[in-house]
């Protein structure tokens, strides 16, 4: 058996982790620890207090006694507003306090990318705006071209956790654009997991969404591979290796 531990914060789109372990229907198993989140705002001093290195680590114990191989910050914008260098130092804090292969949401999805072998791509984002354009900068360091950013304005996690089906695919065709060959969902907030494989056949392209990608990153740490077309083109871009 295979555990990739997850610090996921607060409650809002948790069960998309259940949903996904259920997915890809082999020995993985993905445990949930939940992070104090504070106060739950999508507001650049509320995320930086969010993802504070203390708050991160209070949860590993949890996760090495689980039998976690490697635990990911299952956060987006508690990682990217930290900046390129920032997100690095919460990721070798959180190593280091783990004791374990790390790694954060923000940098799943710029690994994600790269993984697709795309570069022009779209945000479609639940966030206020100023808060959208701090991953687009991210993105941007990670050496993707952000053609296009779209925040919805939703301050608070509870509110982007209540969205279904409809929110969502409205969200991602507003936030797409002609130019883009990927549209990224940046909020592990967002239920998605039951969404992605509809979502890239409502677009036409590549989708990449918080949960799903925190999870593919999670087994590429671990060296693992799976191929799961319900989750979406990322989890079938490379052959099989499945136990």
């Amino acid at each position: 058996m295979t555990a990739l531990g997850f610090l996921y914060p607060g409650h809002s789109a948790e069960d998309d982790y259940p949903r996904i372990e259920m997915l890809i229907d082999s020995d993985i198993r993905l445990p949930v620890v939940h992070t104090d989140i504070g106060e739950d705002a999508h507001r650049v001093d509320a995320l930086l207090e969010m993802g504070a290195a203390q708050r991160l680590s209070a949860g590993v114990e949890e996760l090495r006694l689980a039998g976690a191989e490697a635990v990911v910050w299952a956060c987006t914008s508690a990682s990217f507003v930290f900046g390129w260098d920032g997100a690095h130092e919460q990721v070798r804090a959180l190593a280091l306090a783990a004791g374990l292969p790390a790694s954060s949401t923000s940098f799943a999805f710029a690994h994600a990318v790269g993984e697709l072998g795309v570069r022009r791509v779209a945000v479609a984002a639940t966030y206020p705006a100023d808060v959208a354009d701090h991953f687009a900068t991210f993105l941007k360091a990670a050496g993707a071209e952000v053609v296009s950013v779209r925040g919805s304005g939703i301050v608070t996690a509870a509110e982007v956790g209540t969205w279904g089906w409809d929110e969502v695919l409205a969200m991602a065709r507003a936030g797409d654009h002609p130019g883009a060959e990927a549209v990224l969902l940046p909020d592990t907030a967002l239920h998605t997991a039951a969404y992605v494989r509809d979502l890239e056949h409502e677009l036409g392209k590549p989708v990449l969404t918080a949960n799903q990608v925190t999870v593919w990153e999670a087994l590429r740490l671990v060296d693992r591979r799976v191929n799961v077309p319900e989750l979406g083109s990322l989890f079938t871009k490379k052959p099989v290796i499945q136990v």
